[in-house]
């Protein structure tokens, strides 16, 4: 079979591959694809002047994602007048198999993508499918309003659903790098942002564009136009005096310096009078415990276990055969294991999935009953708990409990421009369940974000780094941190975060001497 031999083109040396399967359907679709793209983003004014570039891997369900081939479209040309001949094939380490033939004067000789090194970094570390670079001007803008930021963050966005793993309720986080003079020196800040922030599928460059990547073609399209969206969604807000990145989006406010958006300020900062008729100066962000803090641990211990106990037989059943309970049974099955290597009192082992439906359920029930008992807060328990009390908020059997004094004081919060998030060992889910369900209304719109055990243990320093690290703040102390936890109490400090204990009717007592300023509402925060 014929191969492509190995030459040098534009000082890349190119590779071997089968004739045949260069010319194969699969990567004549990528080719055209590609170009019917390019010319689509051309109308988006993300890829004018030249600018912006595109590639696809060539799908291929007999060849690992990482082995794939890449297309990918050439730098330098007018993106709107591609067709898919002037598209370049490369290997996936980077290879050039396939090159385009130069054109007459005015064009210039074929070139590959000055992209090249930043998409190839993106196929190696997000196993991505597709990756955009767009030159969009809301994009470019949206990074300009604060030269500082590291970030960009919006919350409370229907556009938001559209971004890989994030829902309404969730803060989208875009990193931020500065730009360079040539494409590939951001090659490894792209790599840096990547790796500090594992969950994002973009990175914005100051001043130039953003990176999108996604699992699929449609994937990083879909993506790259809820992301624009955003963009200028935030810009507008930003023209109109709003705060893109709190939950109502309410006016600007001034707080220890800062815009709500991030953009400078000139006028004073604000304060507020505390208790004692003292001035405090407001602080950046408040993170909230539930279980005895902004809930009775009464309600969690007498309402909530109980009704997920009495129920994970009948939800286990009833749902035994979906993606999502066989994740759950998959989480279970890793735990109970875990346990019965270090001995856990309580756990029995679940036989496979061959027993029958009936054997795993009975097995899965009695490990769920006695972690229920013990306390545990694993993830396991915690994600399979969150799923079984949607049920319960969505029949109307529960309803979520909150002090009197919470709902007030985070409305407060939200117009003084303070962000509000909540960390609990329950689930995201459960957290938000909680909070949109209460006989006070949704509370869910004054809180910025939730964040559960997937940081860490809630008695572990760590945790609390990575929660400073996740709302974006310039020092930890900038956070306020509400407990009735001791121990909690210790490791958020040791983190560098300002630290309350919270003391509430039925919370346990705290040691004498524990250095920690207690509140018994949040009136006077």
């Amino acid at each position: 079979m014929a191969t492509v031999p190995a030459v040098a083109a534009n000082g890349v040396k190119i590779g071997m591959a089968s004739q045949a399967y260069l010319e194969s359907k699969a990567v004549k679709d990528a080719r055209v694809l590609i170009s019917d793209l390019c010319r689509q983003f051309y109308t988006l004014g993300w890829v004018s002047g030249t600018g912006g570039s595109i590639t696809i891997k060539v799908h291929d369900d007999s060849i690992p994602k990482p082995h794939q081939l890449i297309v990918m479209s050439p730098s330098g040309v007018q993106k709107e007048r591609m067709v898919p001949e002037d598209m370049y094939v490369l290997s996936p380490d980077g290879s050039i198999l396939s090159q385009p033939s130069p054109k007459p004067y005015p064009h210039k000789p074929p070139k590959c993508s000055d992209c090249g090194p930043l998409f190839l970094k993106a196929y190696e570390m997000c196993n991505a499918g597709a990756v955009i670079h767009s030159h969009g001007i809301e994009s470019c803008l949206v990074t300009m309003i604060n030269p500082l930021s590291k970030e960009f963050r919006i919350t409370h966005m229907e556009m938001i659903k559209g971004i890989k793993g994030h829902g309404y309720y969730d803060e989208l986080v875009v990193p931020i790098i500065e730009n360079t003079a040539y494409e590939f020196e951001l090659t490894e800040s792209l790599a840096k942002a990547i790796e500090a922030y594992p969950k994002t599928t973009a990175v914005l460059v100051r001043n130039h564009g953003i990176y999108i990547w996604g699992d699929s073609w449609i994937s990083a399209k879909t993506q790259a136009e809820c992301y624009h969206y955003l963009f200028d969604a935030a810009i507008k807000l930003h023209q109109l005096g709003l705060d893109w990145s709190t939950p109502n989006h309410g006016p600007i406010r001034n707080v220890k310096g800062y815009l709500g958006n991030g953009a400078s300020a000139s006028i004073p900062v604000k304060a507020v009078a505390d208790e004692t008729h003292g001035i405090e100066p407001l602080r950046h962000c408040i993170v909230l415990d539930i279980e005895g803090t902004t809930t009775p641990i009464s309600f969690v211990s007498d309402v909530l276990f109980p009704y997920a106990r009495d129920n994970v037989g009948r939800h286990l059943s009833a749902t035994y055969d979906t993606a999502e309970t066989q994740d759950d049974i998959k989480l279970l099955r890793s735990q109970v294991q875990d346990d019965l290597d270090k001995g856990v009192v309580g756990a029995v082992p679940i036989p496979s999935d061959n027993a029958g439906k009936e054997e795993v359920v009975a097995a899965l029930v009695a490990n769920v009953e006695a972690m229920i008992r013990a306390d545990r807060k694993t993830t396991a328990l915690k994600q399979l708990q969150g799923r079984i009390w949607r049920t319960g908020f969505e029949n109307g059997e529960l309803e979520g409990v909150v002090f009197e004094d919470v709902p007030q004081a985070l409305e407060k919060w939200l117009a003084l421009g303070i962000k509000v998030y909540i960390y609990s060992s329950g689930s995201r889910l459960a957290q938000r369940l909680l909070f949109g369900n209460t006989s006070y209304g949704d509370l869910r719109k004054y809180l910025s974000g939730f964040f559960d055990t997937a940081v860490g243990n809630k008695k572990e320093t760590h945790s609390y780094v990575e929660i400073s690290e996740s709302i974006g703040v310039d020092k930890p102390s900038e956070i306020l941190f509400i407990t009735d936890v001791y121990q909690e109490a210790v490791a958020a400090k040791a983190a560098g975060l300002e630290v309350m204990v919270s003391i509430r009717p039925g919370n346990g007592p705290l040691p004498e001497n524990h250095g920690f300023k207690t509140i018994k509402s949040f009136s006077g925060i």
